[in-house]
């Protein structure tokens, strides 16, 4: 092989970061070399990054491997005790073409690999431009790093660090050079984003920000948050939702679970009556909005009625696009010393709550059958409605936005008729 080669895991703040990962890599003429950006939110994100960098050094027995992302930071020994991986930066590191230019010799000890900094240290986060997402037709912005909540199941604030904000300023102008390269729709992401602006002057909320991107660039069509805590939601955000059609009606929640007990024990911060609460009023103020949610099963201590008030509270808030993972217990992290529960009954409830959500997603589907969408087409014969919901979409051009009638659904993916054919 020859240039660079970015493997992404986890979540879309990732995806950006691999884009500035990949040029900074570039501007430091790094060659013949992958990038392994991983993802720690899961054991399982782990031992997948771990197979896929074995593989990578099957395939590629000349090229230097370099690990970074959350499971490198948090896991740091682990890759670097690995004899296919020539070196390990972390999370900052992994941004700086100076990392790139300074790489460790091949052959030298698991010690000696490591670029690994404290990243509690790390006060700013730098802003990165890019001008594209290589194989996406919806472009990411980065608009916050790092979480200051300590959720106790969560391993991700030690790999991210506390939390920091993106200048509002940079963001306007990273969403300039993206909607000039051609992206219609762009995404605001972050560790925490409903935390975005508490350590900028004036402390601008995230949906503050969202309305200046809009003023401030109005050749943006479509605007969408990544996942949000509700509880943080700001007036700005209620009013994008109620006023602004180019913001899109689809959020996705931080929900984690829907019994009090069992939310105290995950040190959420909100309780089941704020999660229906938040739920209702977006639904008041944009009825066509749909919602999805994390969800984890089998929390330590978790009881059946506990369990069961978790799949009450998906379907009394009408969870369209349920994410559900069994809970992983993250070594470091104060639930991993909990009593923990039987793998298989984890499992059990994992796919019993999953079972719940392919039911709620089926009623979502019938109930957009006959409305009139505008899909954004994606680069698999597929594409997204406003509301987020996956389309068949073959034959029609990637990247384009098309207004269709939906006539149907297969179970999974709602089927259309296209009305006529906008501008790409």
């Amino acid at each position: 092989m020859s240039g660079v080669e970015v493997i992404t895991f986890g979540c879309r703040l990732n995806t950006y970061e691999s884009e500035v990962m990949r040029a900074e890599a570039e501007k430091a003429g790094l060659n013949n070399a992958i990038l392994v950006n991983t993802c720690a939110v899961t054991g399982e994100a782990v031992r997948q990054a771990r197979q896929a960098i074995r593989r990578a050094r099957r395939d590629n027995p000349h090229a230097r491997i370099i690990v970074t992302g959350c499971a490198a930071q948090t896991e740091k020994e682990t890759f670097a005790g690995m004899a296919e991986v020539d070196a390990v930066l972390g999370n900052e590191e992994k941004l700086k073409s100076a990392s790139y230019r300074s790489l460790p010799d091949f052959g030298v000890s698991a010690e000696e690999k490591l670029r690994v900094n404290d990243i509690m240290s790390v006060r700013a986060t730098a802003p990165q431009m890019v001008k594209h997402i290589d194989g996406h037709v919806r472009a990411f912005i980065q608009v916050q790093n790092g979480c200051d909540h300590r959720c106790t199941f969560c391993i991700i604030p030690y790999g991210r660090g506390n939390s920091r904000s993106v200048p509002m300023g940079a963001v306007v102008e990273q969403a300039r050079k993206l909607v000039e390269s051609g992206y219609s729709e762009i995404v605001l992401t972050g560790v925490d984003a409903t935390s975005y602006g508490a350590d900028l002057p004036g402390t601008p909320t995230l949906g503050l920000l969202a309305k200046t991107l809009l003023k401030q660039v109005p050749d943006i069509r479509r605007l969408r948050l990544s996942s949000i805590d509700g509880i943080e939601a700001d007036s700005h955000l209620f009013d994008l939702i109620a006023d602004e059609a180019r913001f899109m009606p689809h959020l996705h929640l931080s929900l984690q679970h829907g019994d009090d007990m069992i939310l105290k024990r995950m040190k959420r911060r909100h309780s089941s009556a704020d999660a229906r609460a938040f739920t209702d009023q977006v639904r008041a103020l944009r009825p066509e909005i749909s919602l999805g949610a994390d969800m984890i099963a089998g929390f330590p201590t978790e009881t059946e009625e506990m369990f069961e008030n978790a799949v009450r509270l998906a379907e009394d808030c009408g969870i369209a696009h349920l994410h559900v993972f069994p809970y992983s217990p993250r070594p470091g992290t104060p639930a991993a010393r909990m009593p923990q529960l039987d793998r298989a009954l984890v499992k059990d409830r994992a796919a019993r709550l999953r079972a719940m959500g392919a039911a709620l997603h089926a009623r979502h589907l019938d109930g957009m059958v006959g409305s009139q969408q505008t899909l954004l087409v994606e680069n698999n014969g597929l594409a997204h409605t406003e509301n987020f919901t996956l389309v068949d979409a073959a034959g029609l051009k990637p990247r384009a936005l098309v207004p269709v009638t939906i006539t149907g659904h297969n179970g999974k993916h709602l089927t259309m008729q296209v009305k006529q054919m906008a501008a790409a």
